[in-house]
């Protein structure tokens, strides 16, 4: 098969978090089972922000045997990134199927225009909440954008052949758009090539002894002040006397207030930030943590809980929306109410004084993404959606 495989971002913009990393994964497996896969996606660099674009990232690039076909994004509105330029690229391209992901986006409307005018399938999946995610009416300009965005939401859906939805939570959320029976539900998986990523000792780099990990973007639908809360609570604790949180990601409008919140309580002994990290960073931070706290107020499908499990690290997260098809409650980890600081503060307390769950969780959380959850059967399962919608 030739794929076409559309994503608003795409390497080396790896802090714009899980659909580059579902569309990054897909193409590598699809190469090793013969296939060809290039990725149209815009010049979205992330070197310090989430609106930085690069006309000197190469236009077409071929990474891991796959191509990465990039155009520049002339303006953008929050995440919706205009870079009209993909729509000549992909006219002028031959194949077979179309897979886009993040369909809010305007790439997702110029492949199922390409799809409409080229009369190719068009698969697609979402990754972003569709209709669910905070952020999508949080002000005046966030709402209007979501009201205009409606009609081609039901342009790119109908025009479509195929839906993939990462759990039953988002199946459902898919169901109000279309007939359940063009839904397939696959699990998002990570690539256990992590494992032998080079690493470096990041205790020694940032000076720091024991730690858990906070991973994300700084938004507050993160839950991070929740977070900051929960440790103001225990940071006298004999428990608690030497582990430091360590928060890890880039600013997506919150970094301000999130270190504002750690001054007020006089907690920059107990928690250290580290802002744009590598991903060599990340990688060592997820090997030398003790656990993952993500307190999420949403999520759909995450990603960094599957790379914490990689590791044979627990996660303590939220009882919410997607994140229980992902965290199993005293299996792989522990599920605190949203919002709940007390609750979280517990549940931290409990993993740092019991080293018998960590292991048991983290464990359970490994056969997971060994088992189930990884890029290889993620990709796979993808493909064979690829070829029965080609087949029809």
């Amino acid at each position: 098969m030739r794929i076409a495989i559309i994503s608003p971002a795409s390497l080396p913009a790896t802090q714009f978090g899980g659909i580059l990393f579902v569309a990054v994964h897909i193409a590598k497996i699809a190469v090793k089972e013969k296939h060809k896969a290039t990725i149209y996606t815009t010049d979205l660099d992330f070197a310090n922000n989430a609106t930085t674009f690069n006309k000197n990232l190469p236009r077409e690039e071929d990474v891991d045997n796959f191509k990465i076909k990039r155009s520049h994004v002339w303006f953008s509105k929050k995440l919706f990134f205009v870079n009209p330029g993909m729509f000549l690229q992909m006219l002028n391209d031959d194949y077979d199927i179309i897979h886009s992901i993040g369909i809010r986006s305007f790439q997702s409307l110029v492949g199922a225009i390409i799809s409409k005018i080229k009369k190719i399938p068009l698969v697609i999946s979402d990754e972003g909440g569709l209709t669910t995610h905070p952020d999508l009416k949080k002000d005046f300009a966030s709402t209007v954008l979501y009201k205009l965005q409606a009609p081609i939401l039901k342009f790119i859906i109908n025009q479509s052949s195929a839906v993939i939805a990462a759990n039953e939570y988002e199946k459902k959320i898919f169901s109000e758009f279309c007939d359940e029976a063009k839904i397939v539900i696959v699990r998002n998986g990570v690539d256990l090539d992590i494992l032998n990523t080079e690493k470096i000792d990041i205790k020694k780099k940032y000076n720091i002894d024991s730690f858990i990990l906070f991973l994300g973007r700084f938004n507050k639908v993160k839950g991070i002040d929740v977070l900051i809360n929960a440790i103001n609570l225990i940071k006298n604790n004999s428990e608690f006397k030497k582990t430091q949180l360590l928060i890890m990601g880039v600013d997506f409008g919150y970094e301000e207030e999130m270190l504002r919140l750690i001054e007020e309580y006089n907690l920059q002994d107990k928690i250290k930030v580290i802002k744009n990290p590598s991903r060599k960073e990340v990688i060592s931070a997820y090997n030398e943590s003790e656990f993952l706290v993500l307190p999420s107020r949403w999520e759909l499908s995450p990603l960094t809980p599957l790379e914490g499990f990689a590791f044979k690290k627990p996660v303590i997260s939220s009882n919410v929306h997607g994140i229980p098809y992902t965290v199993t409650h005293n299996v792989n980890g522990i599920l605190v109410e949203p919002e709940n600081h007390n609750e979280l503060a517990n549940a931290i307390t409990e993993l740092l004084t019991d080293k018998n769950k960590c292991v048991a969780y983290g464990n359970a959380g490994y056969n997971l993404v060994n088992s189930i959850c990884n890029s290889t059967i993620m990709s796979k399962e993808t493909l064979k959606v690829y070829e029965k919608t080609i087949s029809r």
